[in-house]
């Protein structure tokens, strides 16, 4: 019989249902007697007896008064301290005032007039002030010297002493991207910034879809602003009218400069990407989100107001041709456009003509990605980053795919979301996830990706659960709109010849599938692959994925489509066994099993349970040190983001439990493991699930922490979180 801590089995969930209330007797040191079976049951861990650590003598740890410092008071100070925009940006300038912000140029070089902006630059030219207060170099090499190499971070970088005297002077950082892709250059980012990016095939496309609607959104807009700003008269109908509503609910200083005034609107109105517009983006939102499944009012807008929409076919036909306006008061704008109308109806007509026969590819024209029996890491928020895919990769990983990203945030030109999409050498099939609410939003990111990135292919995510993800319409959200859902696949795969795949959930609201009534439109709609997570939106992370479902979509797929499962694969016997019950599948993707144990894909490959021991353990996570270094740099800045990534990974590693240690083998994805020691003291390190033991083993790879640290984990995806199951 083995024993289970008291206030770890009185934890229950929806899993426990059915089991007696009695309570087992209790052993000399007051813990319960279970079986491994009946721990099982309770999804608990059946961890050997011998290893099993005493109970606490309350929940908050009153024992270990640095742990409950190190947890809960920063969670708690979160809340009591949380900072203004303006206390933060006086911090950040303090911050840049401080000698230890040298300037780039000058700490590479070592040479106070290497700098171009002299007394103008905003860093510090402070060489000995900032050697005075720099920290201690840490232990080990640079991770960027190799050979004659120079680092690019020089006089900056933690690891200065062991840099060669004798080494070049480094003049970019190129040396230290060069194994990194997909980095979004000066140009396009000013580009996107001022609108000025020009989406020829993607808006061609939409068009010719059906789900631009042109001026119905206006309208919409113009009908709902007479009635807020109390116009008289009906609604407008002429140019005069729509100008002057207008004029009163756009912003003009984001409209694009090359665009006429009206069609900027237009465009406003019709894209999710630009910069919000105030009063008239919301109620666009409002009003108008559902562009293909609102087509009586799209067919009698367009009745009403002939001569604006030819307007904006004239302008959309040929975009280059129009004036440099940023006004919507200038009332000559228009009326310079209706003289040339008559002169450009043709060749518009002749341009949009175009997009059914030359732009739209048939799927079957597309180039292809054979899934079958690959070890597909999943996408992962925060964790899923690039040092940790070259983790993955090392350990046997095939396919890996970037962290999702926000269309609207790509195509304002959000470096920090464009650092989503950056790919490594060793990444030889790599794909990049994206999350858009309307067609056209979609259409433009894959256009822009295609153009600026080195990509395998493009995942659309219609299954993503998070609140501010679901509430702007992307998402999961998408699983409660098919004609949104048909519209954002054929736009995507009709604007580029990348594969485009969808990752899925199986329904919205739980015990109300409905991803098998959609599966064989999803393939004819142009995408060539899909990823069910069998589980609802409703489910999050809650409960077991629903395989059989999954196997029961796979049986219905066209043979074009590659349908992948997707949940709770933590063992190279699930791995199997899904592939043996569904031939259909082409593989699975393994998402949370990988985060906890990334030598996952070993297990599979080699077909074996990996007793790995905690200098392995250690050795992968150094590993991952110098994957972080050589990606976000070796300075001050570098190290203690390189640290944040590794205490979010410790956050979900420390859920591990070694195969020695377990009365019954695999651990399920599910399991509550309970307080135990390890067979070493880095072991029961490891298995702690304090944030103050995390910062133990950070400052074993990274020194010690900046005075004041301290760390809560930003994700709560664990299958037995209250959040999930109350």
């Amino acid at each position: 019989m083995d024993d289970c801590p008291k206030d770890i089995c009185a934890v229950t969930d929806s899993s426990t249902e059915g089991v007696p209330a009695s309570q087992p007797p209790l052993d000399p040191n007051g813990t319960t007697q279970r079986s491994p079976e009946e721990l099982v049951a309770r999804a608990i861990a059946p961890v050997k007896r011998e290893f099993l650590r005493p109970p606490p003598s309350s929940r908050t740890t009153q024992n270990n008064p640095a742990s409950d410092t190190n947890v809960k008071q920063p969670q708690a100070n979160v809340v009591q301290e949380k900072k203004s925009k303006r206390q933060l940006k006086r911090e950040r300038r303090q911050e840049q005032n401080s000698p230890l912000n040298l300037c780039p140029e000058i700490a590479k070089t070592g040479d106070v007039n290497a700098c171009s902006y002299k007394d103008k630059c905003r860093f510090s030219h402070d060489i000995e002030a900032f050697m005075a207060q720099k920290p201690a170099d840490l232990e080990g090499d640079c991770p960027f010297i190799k050979a004659d190499a120079p680092c690019p971070y020089g006089l900056a970088c933690r690891f200065a002493g062991t840099h060669k005297d004798n080494a070049p002077i480094a003049t970019s950082n190129l040396l230290k991207k060069s194994s990194e892709v997909n980095g979004l250059s000066k140009d396009v980012q000013k580009l996107l910034w001022k609108n000025k990016m020009r989406f020829t095939k993607a808006d061609a496309v939409v068009k010719s879809l059906g789900l631009a609607g042109p001026n119905w959104k206006v309208k919409k807009l113009v009908d709902k602003e007479e009635d807020e700003v109390g116009l008289d008269g009906s609604h407008a109908a002429d140019e005069t009218n729509c100008k002057k509503v207008l004029d009163d609910s756009v912003d003009c200083s984001e409209c694009p400069s090359t665009f006429p005034a009206a069609v900027n609107a237009e465009e406003a109105c019709e894209t999710d990407e630009l910069r919000p517009l105030k009063k008239a983006k919301l109620l666009v939102d409002e009003k108008c989100s559902d562009e293909g499944e609102d087509a009586t009012v799209l067919e009698n807008d367009n009745e009403k107001n002939s001569a604006e929409t030819e307007l904006a076919d004239n302008v959309l036909a040929e975009p280059d041709r129009s004036p440099k306006i940023c006004n919507l008061k200038d009332a000559t704008v228009l009326e310079k456009y209706n003289e040339k109308k008559s002169a450009e109806t043709e060749l518009a007509d002749d341009v949009h003509a175009e997009p059914d026969k030359s732009l739209k590819i048939h799927p079957r024209e597309k180039m292809l990605i054979d899934f079958r029996e690959k070890l597909y890491l999943a996408p992962l928020t925060t964790v899923g980053n690039l040092p940790f895919r070259r983790v993955c990769k090392t350990l046997g990983a095939d396919v890996t795919c970037g962290e999702m990203a926000m269309c609207t945030n790509l195509l304002q030109g959000q470096a920090s979301e464009w650092a989503l999409l950056r790919r490594h050498s060793s990444e030889d099939l790599f794909g990049v996830q994206i999350c858009g609410a309307y067609p056209d939003t979609v259409a433009r990111t894959v256009e822009l990706i295609e153009k600026e990135c080195t990509v395998d292919f493009i995942d659309i995510n219609m299954g993503c659960p998070i609140d501010i993800v679901v509430d702007k319409g992307a998402g999961s959200f998408l699983l409660t709109k098919p004609l949104r859902m048909k519209g954002i696949i054929q736009a995507a795969s009709g604007t580029v010849d990348k594969p485009i795949t969808v990752k899925v959930r199986t329904g919205y609201f739980g015990g109300k599938n409905r991803i098998d009534s959609l599966i064989a439109d999803i393939g004819s709609w142009g995408a060539t692959a899909v990823t069910i997570h069998g589980r609802s939106r409703q489910q999050r992370y809650s409960k077991l994925a629903d395989w059989d479902y999954i196997y029961q979509c796979a049986r219905k797929a066209p043979s074009t489509l590659q349908v992948l499962g997707n949940g709770d694969i933590f063992s190279y016997l699930d791995w199997n066994n899904r592939k043996t019950d569904s031939p259909e599948l082409s593989t699975c993707m393994i998402a949370r099993g990988a985060l906890i144990k990334p030598w996952l894909f070993t297990e599979i490959k080699e077909q074996r349970h990996w007793d790995i021991s905690s200098q392995e353990r250690l050795n992968i996570l150094k590993e991952y040190v110098r994957f972080g270094l050589e990606h976000w740099g070796s300075d001050k800045k570098g190290v203690e983001t390189t640290r944040h990534f590794v205490l979010e990974w410790l956050s979900y590693a420390c859920r591990y439990i070694p195969v020695g240690l377990l009365d019954v083998i695999p651990q399920r994805l599910n399991w509550r493991p309970p307080s135990y020691y390890g067979r070493d003291d880095l072991e029961t390190l490891m298995a702690s699930d304090s944030a103050a033991d995390w910062i133990r083993i950070s400052e074993m790879l990274l020194g010690k922490v900046p005075d004041g640290f301290t760390f809560a984990p930003k994700h709560k995806s664990n299958a037995y979180d209250r959040a999930e199951n109350g």
